[in-house]
């Protein structure tokens, strides 16, 4: 069995064009790697640049500068035409099941696109087969097959997706918040049905989410974004039990307990203020304009992401001195 991770991304870099010849800093200078059959969970505020990282590692966009290696192949500088190879091994699912799903095309076309761009079925009676087992395992049934995207219910829809997803039994999955468009009692479902997935299939996840507390339920390591930077790094567990970085101590504040006396006493998260532009991104510390403990050096000088002691990642001069 091969040591090399399945996903490797080593300076990962994304600028956007911008107005007045300006650029967007959507990503910057990330880098992580997910061994096979692992969840790495990637959070952070809307804009700290998580969909954009996983939308470049798959190359849904271009990366600005860095490397993203799959099973140890570097496929950043690839053509669409080159890359094709490639997109069996990776897949995607998205955050809304409604309009990442074409509306004129029936279930079972949606199902069967994947198998279809990429020669595997020889006959149309296989391609069924592989559809309708397909839709079985996500608790769908052949009659959903012959219908459309609008006649089902959002986790109807995103099982769907999953299907899309999974029929061609990806190496790896990209989730770019697959449930935070569903109702909360079907989040758990879907979730569950991933991990399935994973045990069964051996899949190697990067889940982006906002709901903390889910992302410890499904992932092994977490990583943690603020404006387009990877500011903290290690095991989900870790992570929850001693954060280093302000910010992860402020986002695992914000998270809500149900019961008013322990919440009243909680320590308030820090986190004051919007986040900056990231067409003109702070210097040094990109947190240093929300952070409590900013010092001089902290406007100044950029933070490395260092071992702070048994794998746990950090940029944070208060920590790393």
């Amino acid at each position: 069995m091969s040591d090399t991770p399945v996903l490797q991304v080593k300076g990962l870099t994304k600028h956007f064009p911008a107005p007045g010849k300006k650029t967007v800093h959507a990503v910057d200078n990330v880098s992580f790697s997910i061994e096979k059959g692992k969840t790495l969970g990637l959070v952070g505020e809307s804009g700290c640049g998580k969909s954009t990282c996983a939308r470049t590692v798959i190359r849904v966009y271009d990366p600005t500068a860095g490397q993203i290696l799959l099973d140890g192949e570097d496929i950043s500088g690839l053509s669409q035409k080159e890359l094709l190879p490639y997109r069996k091994k990776m897949q995607m699912i998205f955050q809304d099941p409604y309009a990442s799903l074409n509306a004129r095309m029936t279930v079972h076309d949606i199902v069967a696109e994947p198998l279809r761009a990429h020669k595997v079925c020889k006959t149309k009676r296989e391609e069924s087969e592989m559809v309708n087992d397909m839709l079985a395992k996500v608790g769908l049934n052949r009659e959903h097959a012959n219908r459309y995207a609008h006649e089902f219910s959002g986790g109807q829809r995103q099982r769907v997706g999953i299907a899309r997803a999974l029929i061609l039994k990806p190496e790896l999955v990209i989730c770019d918040e697959p449930i935070s468009a569903l109702d909360v009692s079907i989040q758990a479902q879907v979730v569950n049905m991933l991990r399935g997935f994973q045990q069964e299939l051996g899949l190697t996840y990067l889940f982006i989410a906002h709901d903390l507390s889910m992302v410890r339920y499904v992932s092994d390591e977490v990583g943690v974004m603020y404006l387009g930077t990877l500011v903290e790094k290690c095991e989900a567990d870790e992570i929850y039990r001693h954060p280093l970085h302000p910010y992860t101590k402020g986002l695992l504040s914000s998270i809500p307990i149900p019961n008013p006396r322990l919440a009243q006493a909680k320590e308030k998260s820090g986190l004051e203020g919007d986040l900056p532009s990231p067409i003109n991104p702070p210097s040094g510390c990109r947190f240093h304009t929300r952070c409590p403990y900013a010092t001089e050096k902290c406007r100044t000088v950029e933070p490395p992401l260092v071992d702070a002691g048994n794998g746990h990642m950090v940029a944070c001069h208060a920590v790393n001195g």
